[in-house]
């Protein structure tokens, strides 16, 4: 089997907690592979997520590794994927692989929760809005990554919209909402369009007001709490001027769902919320 040369996050997730799995059970590398039938390298390599391994083999070592969360064991086993490849898969090479490895999350996920302080979701982004923030880029993009960049955010937002749409829990800052990218007609739409999207039954919106204050994850301009099938799985993505952050530590997960929670707390309900956002429409 050929090593991959970038393992993408879910490949890096799977591989983290087949780790995890190990070393709970007090077992090395070594001891899994003879138990495995199969070299220590595998393991290893498995676990860095360079390779894959079927879900024959994946189920084993959730028997030598004693794993008594059969859930868990499954959620992995939907990550071993086969060949089977996800429509981001098309843009793999055309634009940053950070863009790709969200895509992936969104889709693996059963619940998407955020919280946004400079933009706003990219889930719910017009073409005008999209095409504005790639265009501030510095250097600037070439055309034609900025238009497939723009593809790729409208083509992502199926998860929410589609017929099988996850359900999906966002807070918005009033400073992203007041935010004027491509002009005031184009902040306009935007404002409508989010209006729109936070009808849908599967959609939770609020604001959080200047008024507000301060609130927990003030200082994080983007924070996305991927809610996987096991919650062992789950992931936090941070935007960073470097790219992409992910962050699967199990202490760290727990301290963000706290911090979200507060969040929403503090935030306007979805229906002042929907009330705020159409007055600042309205003004434009």
């Amino acid at each position: 089997m050929a090593p991959r040369h970038a393992p993408t996050i879910l490949q890096r997730r799977f591989g983290i907690e087949l780790r995890r799995l190990r070393e709970a059970a007090g077992m090395t590398a070594p001891e899994a592979a003879g138990l495995l039938g199969t070299d220590r390298t595998v393991i290893s390599n498995v676990e860095a997520g360079r390779f894959g391994i079927s879900e024959e083999r994946l189920r084993r070592l959730g028997s030598i590794y004693e794993c008594d969360e059969p859930d868990l064991i499954d959620a992995l086993a939907a990550l071993t994927g086969g060949r089977r490849t996800g429509w981001w898969e098309e843009y793999r090479g055309k634009i940053p692989p950070g863009f790709l490895d969200v895509s992936a999350l969104e889709n693996y996920a059963v619940r998407l929760r955020t919280v946004q302080t400079a933009h706003l979701p990219g889930l719910f982004h017009t073409e005008d809005h999209a095409r504005a923030i790639f265009e501030l880029f510095v250097p600037a993009l070439p055309r034609l990554e900025v238009e497939l960049r723009v593809a790729h955010r409208m083509a992502r937002q199926s998860v929410i919209t589609g017929d099988q749409g996850i359900p999906y829990s966002g807070v918005i800052h009033e400073a992203a909402i007041r935010m004027q990218l491509g002009g005031r007609s184009a902040a306009r739409a935007q404002l409508l369009h989010l209006l729109d999207a936070s009808e849908h039954a599967n959609v939770t919106l609020q604001v959080i007001p200047f008024t507000a204050g301060g609130y927990p994850l003030l200082g994080d301009s983007s924070v996305l709490y991927a809610e996987a099938p096991n919650h062992h799985l789950d992931t936090v993505q941070m935007d960073s001027p470097t790219g992409a952050v992910f962050i699967d530590s199990p202490t760290q997960l727990a301290n963000f769902r706290t911090k979200l929670d507060l969040v929403e707390k503090v935030a306007l309900t979805p229906s002042e919320s929907r009330s705020f956002i159409h007055s600042v429409a309205k003004e434009l």
